[in-house]
């Protein structure tokens, strides 16, 4: 296998591709379980973990891939072949839903690309030309920093003087659109199912925020010192790095123009109006309880004496 890919592809990935791929390996992994828990009970090693299979779908704009959603295929393990009638059933339901998408390669899980997987990689080459494959490792490593995800493209080098196709592996980041940060954030602030108190919810959230902060700081620095060295001479010039720092800072200028500084100040009057609504709505309610109070127990001291209530 490659060390890394040299196509210049620059992958986009969204969160949505791997909630599917880990909500489709932890189903299976639980029906195995849960099947060979009875037939199993005597046996001194645990089964090995099932591998799940399935394709993913997106779209390639020029040297961009960008990968949107996934759907599960089913797998034959005697042949180490797909179910063709099922894969098109899929895909034509998924274009009726998603007519710009399309099946950009495949997806299963495992610590390490297996060779029985070229045949399904060669498979799909009559969909794609160049499918690509994305692995995740459902191995859960506690030191490990980054996602436990990796896309391979394939290409065709000369072993021995024979061309052989190998996987070799590309680079990717992630991508999000505001449904998904909406959706992402949404299950980060749920509360833990051990009744944490909310300061300890804030305390992880604040925790997580700065880890956040503290990285991009230290990726910036990492970045500043390269194009240092670029500019010194001390390393050779890569004009594609260059185009994205680029693109990059061409984006810093628009959050000091005035538009921007007037749409801020619109929605932080507002967020602050909501806030004072939401303050004055609850001096209501509180005032109103009082009052009833009042009323209640002013009523019963008037019967004596024959006043009328407050208010």
């Amino acid at each position: 296998m490659a060390s890394s890919s040299s196509s210049g592809l620059t992958f986009k990935l969204h969160p949505l591709v791997l909630l599917n791929i880990s909500d489709h390996y932890t189903r299976v992994k639980s029906q195995a379980t849960g099947a060979d828990a009875g037939s199993s009970a005597g046996a001194d090693s645990p089964p090995p973990p099932p591998r799940v299979f399935g394709c993913v779908i997106g779209v390639q704009r020029g040297r961009t891939v960008e990968i949107f959603n996934s759907f599960e295929l089913l797998y034959d393990p005697s042949t180490h072949s797909l179910d063709r009638a099922f894969l098109e059933k899929k895909q034509e339901l998924y274009k009726k839903v998603f007519p710009n998408f399309y099946i950009l390669g495949w997806y299963s899980t495992g610590s390490d690309a297996q060779e029985s997987d070229m045949n399904i990689h060669r498979a799909l080459m009559d969909i794609n030309e160049s499918p690509l494959y994305v692995l995740l490792n459902p191995s859960i490593n506690h030191a490990q920093k980054d996602l436990p995800i990796t896309i391979y493209e394939s290409e065709l080098h000369i072993i021995d003087g024979i061309p052989q196709l190998i996987f070799a592996q590309a680079s990717y980041t992630i991508e999000t659109v505001e449904a998904e940060r909406i959706s992402v954030d949404h299950v980060a602030h749920l509360k833990p199912s051990d009744g944490g108190s909310a300061a300890t919810q804030l305390a992880a959230h604040l925790t997580g925020t700065h880890s956040a902060i503290k990285m991009l700081n230290s990726r910036i620095r990492v970045l500043h010192h390269y194009l240092l060295a670029m500019q010194k001479g001390e390393i050779p010039c890569e004009n594609s790095l260059l185009r994205q720092v680029s693109s990059l800072l061409r984006r810093l200028p628009t959050i000091e123009s005035e538009k921007f500084r007037d749409d801020f100040l619109m929605e932080y009057n507002d967020t602050l109006l909501v806030s004072y609504l939401a303050m004055f709505t609850n001096c209501s309610s509180t005032m109103n309880e009082l009052v009833d109070k009042f009323n209640t127990a002013y009523e019963r001291h008037s019967r004596r004496g024959g006043r009328t209530s407050f208010i």
